[in-house]
């Protein structure tokens, strides 16, 4: 077999980044690394795709988080259907926790010659990681789009929900059935989207209810632990409705209200975030914030067609405004 990048980086005990980095004669790494790299390279025999082969045209990588969130599967079908529509074959990458990180999943791609990439809720969605991957990518013109996050001062195309209005719907619509004391609970805040939707919640919030308390807003995980945790905790405080920051975290809600024998919506009114298919069977079905994932995917797949075929670049940040969808695990407060 021939040698392969990753080859390169194990032997040397970089990442394939890395090692992708000094072929292409970037900055950032330092010259006894790029030496040993260098010396591999020879060793190994291993012949980088710009020398190997023609650049692989339609060929485009979708770079995704896990699959156990139901939205990120959405969000897979709806812009690999898309790009397809356009004549773009994607090579559909997951980034686990412990599993292949996305620096070396970019080096991989690059290694078979994609013609562009879509990143969705990737390290672009973390304000505290280390971004020059994608300035990498941008510097090489490989056209890009990141979807559900954003990174100040990078040149490229960011296609996200509006989270901050997202939550304001959802504020308003348990203020308009008449409660007045409304939780919240997203992810980390670390994440530029989860950053969002509090701002979202505090705004709305503060509009409808001047008096509002701080604690009524925690901060835990995208899961069904954290969700049932957060319900716990916003109970004690006496809230009468919730938003959560995701469908998962919805379902954990319920499963701590179902746990004690405390029924949806009486006790508790519940607006998820996502409507991802499964969750409208769940009982009484959810009431949550559709993300507009069909129309995001339509976008993303327009634009990297259009780069590719060199008509326009797009840049900067568009917004797509979700929809709350009422079902029956929302009611008015008992009185």
């Amino acid at each position: 077999m021939k040698p392969r990048l990753k080859d390169v980086a194990a032997e040397v005990g970089v990442s394939a980044a890395t090692v992708s980095r000094v072929l292409n004669g970037r900055d950032g790494v330092s010259s006894e690394t790029a030496r040993r790299i260098h010396e591999v390279v020879d060793r190994l025999g291993y012949v980088p795709p710009s020398t190997r082969r023609l650049h692989r045209k339609g060929l485009v990588g979708l770079i995704v988080p896990e699959l156990t969130n139901p939205v990120f599967p959405l969000f897979a079908q709806e812009i690999e259907t898309a790009l397809a529509a356009r004549g773009l074959t994607t090579v559909l990458c997951t980034s686990t926790y412990g599993g292949v990180p996305e620096d070396e999943y970019v080096a991989t791609l690059l290694d078979r010659g994609v013609s562009g990439m879509v990143f969705v809720s990737g390290r672009h969605a973390d304000t505290t990681a280390d971004h020059r991957l994608y300035h990498d990518l941008v510097e090489r013109d490989l056209p890009l789009v990141l979807v559900n996050g954003y990174v100040e001062g990078l040149d490229a195309l960011f296609l996200s929900s509006d989270e901050a209005r997202a939550v304001e719907i959802a504020v308003d619509h348990l203020t308009e059935l008449g409660h007045r004391r409304i939780g919240f609970a997203s992810g980390p805040r670390r994440l530029r989207p989860a950053e969002r939707r509090f701002v979202g919640y505090r705004r709305a919030y503060l509009q409808h209810h001047p008096d509002a308390d701080e604690a009524f807003a925690i901060e835990t995980d995208y899961t069904v632990d954290g969700g049932a945790a957060a319900a716990a905790l916003l109970l004690e405080r006496g809230v009468t409705a919730v938003v959560m920051g995701s469908d998962l975290m919805a379902l954990g809600a319920y499963r701590h209200l179902r746990d004690r024998g405390l029924p949806v919506p009486e006790h508790l009114s519940i607006v998820g975030y996502d409507d991802a298919a499964p969750i409208q069977y769940v009982d009484p079905p959810l009431t949550t914030i559709r993300q507009a994932i069909p129309a995001i995917a339509g976008e993303a797949a327009d634009a990297l067609h259009d780069h590719i075929a060199r008509k326009v670049r797009q840049h900067g940040e568009r917004m797509f405004t979700p929809e709350l969808v009422v079902r029956g695990s929302t009611a008015p407060p008992r009185s």
